[in-house]
């Protein structure tokens, strides 16, 4: 784990080269980390100045969200230059200094890199729009309408709408599957991928450990254009986009996950493989086939290190049986496959929220989090237990949730400013007025008066992700027995040097667990097993190890 924990006496140390799998990768939305120049909106310097406090969680990597040049229609997302930075963030000179501070710090730094698609503002887009002759002409994906003027086909954009805008310089249609200020890159053409992997260069060869790559599955579309299928009623679920989005309508067949993308990802893979130590997050979003398509990104080594699920990211809460459904699942999709779990990002209610969670009940998943096979993504201010903010429709910024409001409040609530000092103007995030109102909720937990108080989540968070950094068999070894039993969820982590049986009772009520054979200590002091039963209480949960003789 983290560089500033010492390995413990006896307990091998992973290679380099293999410090994601298993890492803790804490998520840092700069809008909204650290405003250092008053202008309300967080920046690089901010983040530099706030490392010492990520460091201090335990977590082995930072992943920062967009910081590139932007027009801003999807806060960055929208890149209009991918080899700099955006003045609102700062410059490339402030991002250096941010990377050489976290690598003092022990800290990796990845970045998300959004190939899909660019800006409307982009010089690539600007080009290619301009003729149907010129050398850039097919470097997004342009279709002729139908005899009836109508798009090319029925597919669907996730923020609502048609996926196809029309153009009137070259009198085509467009491919843009979130906002029309957002067009397609045409991977089916070749000078497209050279670009890209000319993109990924220059960063690696600034000094990045690695890559959060958004919408991974998106990057190649179907040739031929043929519409998609409708997805059978009983199908339908809101863990890509919304209920109230029409995008639910559809099994996204052509639109994306197309096969060729395998072969650009081997070649990502190979170019990333020729800088040391460094790593490839990918975002698959894709609700019927997530984890078939993380087994197909991650097999093998020579494609993506890991790929990002979606399945703790749902509405519905992460039941014992739930969770248990999905190892099953990935067990049989992706057996080889590894994958990088969250229960908050940027783009969702946050999970204390969606998930109606007392403090016990956070305690316990985060706990539990820790303890699964997978390597692990935790959302800035999640450590402090923050719930969704309330974001009046006045103050909104997001145009998803702008476009669906009242229905869907869009992803506003869980972008609010990071709270740092609960007197200080803006709960310390900056001076003058911030981009999106600070919460007056998350100012009463903020970091400064959690570090205060021993029982804070804040060190609770610490000690979770200390346990997982102290036992190997947490981070790399293998996972089985895996039962769910009412609100009870038990598994055993094992690695060539130590065996863990780990107990979790998801629930209020109390549950009895029967342990294993063999003879167990407690690495969790006040939970020792009595004989070969234990106790749980409402949201309690037990580890033990082995004693090997």
């Amino acid at each position: 784990m983290n560089a500033q924990m010492a390995p413990q006496p006896g307990v091998p140390v992973e290679t380099a080269s293999d410090w994601w799998r298993g890492g803790v990768i804490y998520q840092i939305y700069p809008r909204s980390f650290q405003d250092s120049n008053g202008d309300g909106i967080g920046d690089l310097d901010g983040i530099t100045q706030r490392l010492e406090y990520v460091a201090s969680l335990g977590v082995d990597a930072i992943w920062i969200s967009p910081f590139f040049k932007s027009p801003m229609k999807d806060f960055g997302y929208d890149v209009s230059d991918y080899r700099d930075v955006d003045p609102m963030f700062g410059t490339l000179a402030d991002f250096d200094a941010l990377l050489a501070r976290a690598h003092e710090l022990g800290l990796k730094v990845m970045i998300d890199l959004v190939l899909s698609h660019t800006s409307d503002q982009h010089p690539w887009f600007t080009e290619s729009r301009a003729s149907r002759e010129n050398p850039k002409s097919d470097w997004y994906v342009w279709a002729d309408p139908k005899p009836d003027g109508t798009p090319p086909n029925n597919w669907l954009a996730i923020f609502g709408g048609s996926a196809w805008q029309w153009d009137a310089r070259r009198r085509q249609y467009y491919l843009h599957n979130f906002l029309t200020s957002q067009p397609d890159l045409n991977f089916h053409e070749p000078q497209v991928q050279e670009a890209l992997l000319d993109v990924a260069r220059f960063w690696l060869d600034r000094g990045v450990d690695g890559f959060r790559l958004d919408t991974i599955n998106f990057y190649f579309h179907d040739k031929e254009l043929r519409d998609n299928p409708p997805l059978p009623l009983e199908d339908r679920n809101d863990s890509i986009a919304p209920q109230v989005n029409p995008y639910n309508h559809q099994d996204h067949l052509y639109s994306k996950s197309q096969p060729e993308n395998l072969a650009f990802l081997e070649r990502l893979r190979a170019l990333t493989d020729a800088y040391d130590a460094r790593a490839c997050l990918g975002e698959v979003g894709d609700a019927q086939r997530g984890l078939e398509i993380m087994g197909q990104y991650t097999a093998g080594a020579a494609r993506m290190h890991m790929c990002y699920a979606f399945e703790f990211l749902e509405g519905r809460r992460a039941t014992a049986a739930f969770i248990a459904g999905v190892f099953d699942d990935l067990e049989a999709a992706a057996p080889d496959g590894w994958a990088c779990w969250a229960f908050s990002n940027h783009d969702v209610k946050r999970h204390a929220s969606r998930w109606g969670l007392s403090d016990a009940a956070l305690r316990c998943y985060t706990t539990l989090m820790m303890c699964l096979r997978g390597s692990v993504c935790l959302y800035q201010g999640e450590e402090l237990g923050l719930p969704e903010a309330d974001v009046s429709f006045e103050d909104l910024q997001d145009p998803y949730g702008i476009e669906f409001w009242p229905e869907f409040k869009g992803r506003d609530g869980c972008r609010t400013p990071m709270v740092w000092q609960s007197q200080a103007e803006n709960a310390g995030f900056g001076n003058g007025k911030s981009w999106l109102p600070v919460s007056s909720v998350h100012a009463e937990v903020a970091v400064d008066r959690q570090e205060q108080d021993p029982g804070a989540m804040l060190h609770h968070y610490r000690g979770a992700i200390a346990l997982r950094g102290a036992h190997t068999a947490l981070q790399t070894g293998t996972q089985t027995d895996l039962r769910a039993d009412g609100d009870l969820l038990s598994f055993t982590r094992a690695n060539a040097t130590e065996t863990l049986f780990c107990a979790f009772n998801l629930g209020d009520g109390t549950v009895e667990v029967p342990l294993p054979d063999g003879s167990w200590q407690s690495v969790r002091p006040r939970a020792e097993p009595g004989g070969q039963r234990a106790v749980l209480g409402a949201w309690d949960y037990l580890i033990v190890k082995q004693v090997r003789n």
